[in-house]
C-alpha cells in the first residue's frame, strides 16, 4: 500500500502541468443544423424532398480517409449532409452521389454487421464534447444498422448497446439518399455547463478501392477514430429544452424451455418457464438507471473457438450482453480492473450512472448464481475453480476530467458470504494532447476467499492476503513514428475476482516502435503486372518481456525470465482493403519455474482483405516455427493457424429479396513429437449461416466443433488423452421493431467427457414498452 501511495503522489505532481498544457486541437468548421417548429413534421422515409430539408443548410466538405489519406475525394462521389433538430431527435439527411451506382454493394445482414465491404453512412456523435467517447451508428443502403459505443482511450468500440434509431434509404439513379432519426433521449450528456455537441459523418464506398470519406480531416494513425470531430452549429437552446425530459423503458421477457440431457449417469429432462425484466430509466439528462431481473442469455451467440495451443494462460472473451455495456464510456477501465464475463448468470443487477460537465460516476451491483468459473492467475498458469455458491459483485467508479486530463478512482468487491470476500481499490489517470497519450492504473487488493477441489469443490475462507498492481502506458504519434511503451507489474498476492488477471507475480514490459514510411509502389514488371501500390508502409520492432517477482509463499525467486520476444517486421495496406503484416520472432519461453528458457523462434504473419463482392472477409493469423509444449517442457516444430472467411449472397434484386450470410472459422494449433506425428493438437471449426427473409425475419444456423488431444511424444512419457465437443443450434427470430422480438431456437451440445449430450428447445419473447 505504501508503494501505491508514493507512486500516486508522484504521478499527480507530474500530471498537474500536463492538464494545463493539454492541446485542445484545431477548430474545425461546424455542421449547421436547422431547428424545426412544433408544426413541422418530417417522415423518415429516405426522401429529402420535404420543405424542411430544402430549407436546411447543406454541409458538403468531405475528406478522403482511406485508402489515400488527405487526397481529394473522387469527383463522382460527392456527399452532402443536412441536419434537422425537432423537440425529440436529431434527424440527418444524407445525399450520396455515385457515378457508377451499379457498383454499390450491400445486402441484408445481422444487426451490428455493417462493415467496410458495404456502402454505408456512419454518424459518430459525442454529446459531452470531451472527445473521449462517442455513440455511433452505421446504416448500409439496405437499411441494416450497426451501433454502439466507442472509447478513444483504448481505440475500441462496443457493439452491444442498441439505440432506437430509425433509418430509411432510397436508391436513386445516381446514388442514394438516407434519413437517420436519433432520439435525444438515448444520448448521454451533462445537465448543465456542458461543451458543444460534436460529431463526424463518414461514408463507405467499397467499389471505389475501399474508399472511406469523413466530414473532418481525420488522419490515419491518429490516437483514435474520433480525434477530429466538428461542432454542431445552430442548436440554440435544444439542450436546455430536452435535458429535463424523463423516460422509462420496460422490456419484459418470457422464456419457455424444454431440455433433454443424458450422460453416463443416466437421462434427465425438464420443462421451465421464466419471466425476466429490463428497466432503463432517465429522470433527466445526467442520470441513467438500469436494472435487470432474471435475464436469460441462452440465445446469445456462443463464443468463437480460441486456440491457445499448449499454453496454460487464459484468454479474455468479448462481452455480448447489453446490460454490461451500458455506460462503458464512464466505466473506462481495462479488463484487469473490471471484466464483466466473471459474472456468468446474474439473478438480478442494478446500475446507476451520473454525468457532469467535469465529472462522472457509475455504480453497479449484481447477484451471480452458482455454476460459473473463477479464474486465479499465477506466474505460469491460470487456475480455474467452480463457483459453488451465489456471490454479490459490486463496483463504484468516479472520474474527474478537464481538458486532456482524466483522473479516476474505483472500488469493487466480490462477496462469497461465509466463504470470504475479495476487495479491490484503485485509481487511474490519463493525459492526451499533441499526438501523445499517457495513462496509469494503480490497484490494491485484499482477499480472504479460497477454493478447494477435494473432497468436493467448495469456496472456503482463508487467511487474508493483500497484493498490488501497477500499470503505465505511453503512446507517441507523429508523421514519421507510431510508438508505444507499456509496463505492468502484478504482485504475487494480487487477486481481482471482478477483473481479468491471468498472471500474477510478474512484471510485463512491452515496447512497439513503428517507423511510418508513407506510400510506395512495388515494381512487379518481372511478372508482367502493374506496380503494387502500398498506401501505407511501416517498419516494426516489437520487444516483449515477462519477469517474475519474488514470492516467498510459493518459493518463487525474483527476476526469472518467463518469456522474451524480439520481433522485427513490416506492415502495409494495399488495395481491396488489404492489410498484411509479418514478423520474425526471436522468442524464448519458459514452461515452469524449474524449467529452462527454451528457444522458440518462429515466423508470425497475417493478413486481412476484402477480395470479392461476394467474399468481403478473408483474414488469417499464422505462426510457424518452434513451439513450446508446456506440459511436456519441450520444444517441437509446429504452429498456430486461424483463418476466417465471410460470404454474402443477395438472393434477389438489389435492395429487395432474401439474402444469405455465411461465416467460417478454422483454427489449428499443433506441436510435433519425435515419432513423426503431432504430440499435441488443438483443432476447431465454426460455421455460422444466416438466411434473411426480410429486414425483420431471419434464420440462424450455427455449427461448431472443437477437439484437442495428446499422443506419446517419445520423450516426456505423458499419458495420451483426447477431448471432443460440438455445438449445433438453429434460431428463428422475428423483430417487430426495436425492443420487440420473438425467437424460437433449438440447441444441442455434445462433450466427450462422460458422453454428455444436452439438448434444449427455447421460445423467447421480448416486448419493450
Amino acid at each position: 500500500m505504501d508503494f501505491i501511495r508514493k507512486t500516486s503522489t508522484l504521478i499527480c505532481l507530474l500530471a498537474a502541468p500536463l492538464a494545463v498544457a493539454a492541446n485542445e486541437g484545431t477548430v474545425l468548421p461546424s455542421l449547421p443544423a436547422l431547428l424545426l417548429e412544433r408544426h413541422q413534421l418530417v417522415t423518415v422515409d429516405g426522401d429529402l424532398q420535404e420543405a424542411p430539408w430544402q430549407a436546411a443548410p447543406e454541409f458538403a466538405t468531405f475528406h478522403q480517409f482511406l485508402p489515400e489519406n488527405g487526397k481529394p475525394p473522387p469527383a463522382g462521389l460527392r456527399t452532402s449532409v443536412r441536419l434537422l433538430i425537432d423537440g425529440d431527435a436529431l434527424i440527418f439527411g444524407i445525399r450520396a452521389w455515385d457515378s457508377t451506382p451499379a457498383g454499390m454493394r450491400s445486402s441484408l445482414a445481422r444487426r451490428d454487421k455493417v462493415a467496410q465491404d458495404q456502402d454505408f453512412i456512419g454518424i459518430w456523435l459525442d454529446p459531452t464534447g470531451h472527445g473521449r467517447a462517442a455513440q455511433f451508428v452505421r446504416v448500409n443502403i439496405d437499411g441494416v444498422l450497426s451501433d454502439g459505443m466507442y472509447r478513444a482511450d483504448e481505440d475500441e468500440d462496443d457493439l452491444g448497446p442498441d439505440f432506437p434509431v430509425d433509418a430509411a434509404v432510397r436508391r436513386l439513379p445516381d446514388g442514394y439518399s438516407m434519413e437517420i432519426r436519433w432520439p435525444m433521449s438515448n444520448l448521454r450528456f451533462p445537465y448543465a455547463d456542458g461543451k458543444a455537441w460534436r460529431l463526424m459523418v463518414e461514408r463507405s464506398v467499397p467499389h471505389a478501392g475501399g474508399l472511406r470519406l469523413t466530414s473532418t480531416p481525420l488522419k490515419t494513425g491518429s490516437l483514435s477514430y474520433i480525434d477530429a470531430l466538428q461542432e454542431i452549429g445552430g442548436m440554440g437552446g435544444t439542450v436546455q429544452a430536452v435535458r429535463d425530459r424523463a423516460f422509462v423503458d420496460l422490456k419484459p421477457e418470457l422464456t419457455v424451455r424444454a431440455s433433454r440431457d443424458r450422460d453416463d449417469a443416466g437421462r434427465q429432462h425438464g420443462n421451465q418457464a421464466s419471466m425476466g425484466l429490463e428497466i432503463n430509466a432517465r429522470p433527466r439528462a445526467d442520470w441513467v438507471f438500469n436494472a435487470t431481473l432474471n435475464p436469460d442469455f441462452s440465445q446469445v451467440e456462443i463464443d468463437e473457438p480460441m486456440p491457445t495451443g499448449a499454453s496454460r494462460i487464459a484468454l479474455s472473451l468479448p462481452e455480448k450482453r447489453g446490460f454490461f455495456l451500458e455506460s462503458a464510456d464512464v466505466l473506462g477501465l481495462p479488463l484487469s480492473a473490471f471484466y464483466s464475463r466473471t459474472i456468468a448468470s446474474p439473478q438480478w443487477g442494478l446500475r446507476g450512472t451520473w454525468r457532469n460537465a467535469q465529472a462522472d460516476a457509475t455504480a453497479m451491483s449484481l447477484r451471480d448464481e452458482e455454476g460459473g468459473v473463477v479464474q486465479r492467475g499465477s506466474v505460469y498458469e491460470t487456475a480455474e475453480y467452480e463457483q459453488t455458491r451465489r456471490t454479490l459483485a459490486s463496483l463504484v467508479r468516479g472520474r474527474w476530467h478537464r481538458g486532456g486530463m482524466v483522473l479516476g478512482a474505483f472500488a469493487s468487491q466480490r462477496d462469497y458470504g461465509d466463504g470470504g470476500s475479495n476487495a479491490v481499490a484503485g485509481f487511474d489517470g490519463q493525459w492526451r494532447g499533441g499526438g501523445k497519450q499517457a495513462s496509469w492504473l494503480l490497484m490494491h487488493s485484499q482477499n480472504s476467499a479460497g477454493f478447494v477441489e477435494e473432497p468436493r469443490p467448495a469456496t472456503v475462507r482463508v487467511p487474508a492476503r493483500s497484493g498490488s498492481y501497477a500499470q503505465g502506458r505511453y503512446i507517441h504519434i507523429s508523421d514519421d513514428w507510431w510508438n508505444e511503451f507499456k509496463v505492468e507489474a502484478i504482485g504475487p498476492g494480487f487477486v481481482n475476482d471482478n477483473g481479468f488477471v491471468p498472471q500474477t507475480g510478474v512484471v510485463k514490459t512491452d515496447i512497439h516502435l513503428n517507423r511510418r514510411l508513407g506510400e510506395h509502389d512495388v515494381p512487379l514488371s518481372p511478372f508482367g503486372a502493374a506496380p503494387l501500390r502500398l498506401y501505407e508502409l511501416e517498419a516494426h520492432l516489437g520487444l516483449h518481456e515477462i519477469r517474475t517477482l519474488s514470492d516467498a509463499a510459493l518459493g518463487q525467486q525474483a527476476n526469472q525470465v518467463v518469456e522474451r520476444k524480439v520481433q522485427p517486421g513490416i506492415w502495409f495496406r494495399a488495395g481491396r482493403q488489404t492489410d498484411l503484416w509479418a514478423n520474425l520472432g526471436f522468442d524464448r519461453q519458459r514452461a515452469h519455474r524449474d524449467g529452462r528458457l527454451h528457444d522458440t523462434r518462429a515466423l508470425h504473419f497475417g493478413f486481412a482483405s476484402s477480395p470479392l463482392p461476394w467474399m468481403p472477409v478473408l483474414k488469417a493469423e499464422v505462426t510457424l516455427g518452434r513451439q513450446l509444449d508446456v506440459d511436456a517442457d519441450r520444444v517441437g516444430s509446429g504452429g498456430n493457424v486461424v483463418v476466417d472467411a465471410g460470404f454474402r449472397f443477395p438472393l434477389g434484386p438489389a435492395g429487395s429479396g432474401w439474402a444469405m450470410e455465411s461465416d467460417v472459422r478454422v483454427n489449428r494449433a499443433w506441436i510435433e513429437g519425435t515419432r513423426g506425428r503431432p504430440a499435441f493438437a488443438d483443432n476447431g471449426w465454426r460455421w455460422l449461416g444466416m438466411l434473411h427473409f426480410t429486414a425483420s425475419d431471419s434464420l440462424r444456423l450455427l455449427a461448431q466443433n472443437t477437439s484437442s488431444s495428446r499422443r506419446d511424444d517419445g520423450v516426456s512419457g505423458l499419458a495420451p488423452w483426447a477431448e471432443r465437443g460440438s455445438h449445433r443450434s438453429l434460431l428463428y427470430r422475428h423483430l417487430w421493431r426495436h425492443g420487440r422480438s420473438l425467437s424460437v431456437g433449438y440447441a444441442r451440445d455434445r462433450a466427450s467427457e462422460a458422453n454428455a449430450v444436452n439438448g434444449s428447445l427455447t421460445v423467447k419473447m421480448q416486448w419493450e414498452v
